[in-house]
């Protein structure tokens, strides 16, 4: 594949760099941008990937200009440190390249790692792209962890995040009487964005309860912010009079063409429903998630090793650098376990900056990064703590019927999973995929992974999924066969057909 400048200086043009970046870094988010911005101040070369048309990943998702939003920062705890980072972003000779879908990562026989991705909006542009770079930052964050029931595939149902998403970036509410339900502090912080919107929240149903918190008081004394920011949160639902009901979860949602109302049932210690306690209320609209699970599939890939966190979910296992086991490869933010915006900043700069102390051979701090490494490890005690409380029970299946879909892709229901298991000897996730195809849609099992490896323990602790796709997202045919194809003379140095983006100051000719 040949490489080509974006911009070669005049005494070179014409003759393609094969000079890689010192960095790339995936996933623009606030790991991301802080990664990003601490290795180049410390004079690397960065390339920056992400998905999206802006920067601040899916906390800072934020309102596209054409739309006029007036005060952006209204929707968003903590604006200002976004703000200085996309400051820093813009001051910097960081490459920040959008709408770029990474599918795979591969190292290279020098030891260099290329970034293989999609472009456009929705990654559909007809070639690949190829980022070179000395080392590899993974900020991919993480995505909503859904527990299927009864109507949870009726039009209305929106994920939690997916509904404050809608309105961080699009100003639109999911319905005008919406129920938050499902597991975690992030329940708090969406009724709170939803009412102050002016959608009315008839109720917050919290699955877990909160005396776990009360088990950690060194990790509760040692983040004092967090206290503050479910102050913030509670006074805004006491304002607009939302409810909020602890050990209940919404079982079941009622409807034809879409949603009509909930079903709110308590439950007991193990997520079971309480016989007789189910109560209906009436929504247009429920923002349901039980947590975010760490987007890992690019790391364990190229066989990055994982941790089961203490909710269940899998997270990258790092170094107290933030160096994965796969050397050359640091991680920071949700890959490691979900712990919220500041956690992932600190990460963000600490693995910045030791990246560049790697590759420029020279400390770049150590003060300064003493004090990061404290900072993380205050904020990681306190999202175990919030992982552990807000963990699935082992008995949250009772909430499903057999004629449930559990994968919706694959309209996989219950009934089918149990009969594996029960009847086939189905004992483990992949087994189940096999044999009902649970898992094998266009998600990849992001959705259901969670559902099919409970089912498939049935009743035993289930093992977190883990499988090593060489695909993080779905890639067309048409763009494998590209690969190896000869780029086109005629075409745009960023065009498709110039699938390697190299730094645009660096015009060094590989050794031959």
């Amino acid at each position: 594949m040949t490489a080509s400048a974006s911009e070669p200086d005049d005494d070179d043009a014409g003759t393609p760099p094969a000079v890689p970046y010192d960095l790339a870094v995936v996933g623009a988010g606030s790991a991301g941008l802080a990664g990003a911005v601490t290795a180049a101040r410390l004079g690397l070369s960065v390339a920056l990937l992400d998905s999206s048309a802006q920067p601040g990943g899916q906390f800072y998702r934020h309102p596209a200009p054409a739309l006029g939003a007036i005060r952006p920062e209204a929707l968003h705890h903590d604006w200002s440190a976004f703000t200085d980072l996309r400051r820093r972003l813009t001051a910097s000779d960081v490459r920040h390249l959008t709408g770029h879908h990474v599918w795979s990562l591969t190292r290279e026989s020098d030891d260099t790692w290329s970034v293989h991705a999609l472009t456009g909006a929705d990654g559909v542009d007809e070639a690949p792209v190829r980022i070179r770079a000395r080392a590899l930052l993974l900020a991919t964050g993480a995505y909503e962890r859904q527990l299927p029931f009864p109507g949870w595939t009726l039009p209305g149902v929106v994920g939690a995040g997916g509904a404050q998403a809608m309105l961080k970036s699009g100003l639109v509410l999911p319905g005008r009487r919406v129920v938050v339900a499902g597991s975690g502090p992030l329940l708090l912080a969406v009724a709170a964005s939803l009412a102050s919107a002016g959608a009315r929240v008839p109720m917050v149903v919290e699955a877990a309860g909160y005396l776990r918190y009360a088990r950690a008081p060194r990790a509760l004394v040692g983040n004092p912010r967090k206290a503050v920011e479910a102050l913030v949160h509670g006074v805004a639902l006491a304002r607009h009079r939302v409810p909020v009901r602890l050990r209940h979860a919404v079982t079941e949602v009622h409807g034809t063409d879409r949603v009509e109302a909930v079903t709110v049932s308590r439950l007991d210690r193990d997520w079971r429903p309480v016989p007789g306690s189910g109560r209906r209320i009436d929504c247009d609209a429920l923002a349901v998630g039980h947590g975010l699970v760490p987007q890992i599939e690019l790391a364990t890939a190229v066989g990055c090793a994982t941790r089961t966190l203490p909710d269940g979910t899998l997270g990258l296992a790092l170094g107290d650098f933030q160096e994965s086991s796969v050397p050359g490869l640091w991680a920071a933010g949700e890959t490691g376990g979900v712990g919220g915006a500041e956690l992932a900043r600190t990460e963000g700069e600490l693995a910045g900056r030791a990246i560049a102390a790697r590759l420029l051979g020279h400390r770049t701090g150590a003060g300064t990064t003493t004090g990061l490494r404290r900072r993380r490890d205050r904020l990681r005690a306190f999202a175990d703590v919030m992982a552990a409380a807000h963990a699935p029970g082992p008995g949250w299946p009772a909430w499903l019927n057999d004629d449930t879909d559990v994968c919706r892709c694959e309209e996989v229901p219950a009934g089918r999973i149990r009969e594996a298991v029960a009847e086939l000897g189905a004992h483990d996730a992949r087994t189940v995929k096999l044999l009902t195809r649970a898992g094998m849609g266009w998600c990849q099992g992001r959705m259901c992974g969670t559902a099919v490896a409970c089912l498939a323990a049935a009743g035993r602790t289930p093992e977190p999924p883990s499988e090593h796709r060489p695909f993080a997202v779905p890639v067309p045919l048409s763009a494998l066969a590209a690969l190896d194809a000869p780029p086109d003379p005629a075409a745009g140095s960023e065009g498709p057909a110039h699938p390697t983006h190299q730094h645009p100051h660096r015009t060094e000719r590989p050794s031959r």
